[in-house]
């Protein structure tokens, strides 16, 4: 994998922050996920009785797949922007 896409710490002393069966295909690229604050982020999450996005059991950013994921929600969201709607 292209070291652009992928990372994995496993010296960092929260890896990894999610539970996973495969810790050497965890990717810590997206250590705080760029699509936290986006409703349709299309994770697994869940909304705590404060309102807030709880995203415990959610390895969307962490998946090899996950950088094709967020760069295309991104892209859709900024294209949207860019349109003059909030996408």
């Amino acid at each position: 994998q292209s070291s652009y896409r992928f990372f994995c710490n496993q010296d960092c002393q929260y890896f990894p922050c999610h539970k996973t069966e495969k810790p050497d295909e965890f990717n810590c690229l997206f250590c705080f996920c760029p699509l936290y604050f986006f409703d349709d982020c299309g994770g697994r999450f869940t909304v705590l009785e404060s309102g807030v996005k709880d995203c415990t059991n959610c390895l969307l950013p962490h998946h090899p797949k996950g950088y094709d994921h967020i760069l295309k929600k991104l892209r859709k969201r900024f294209d949207a922007i860019r349109e003059g709607s909030d996408g």
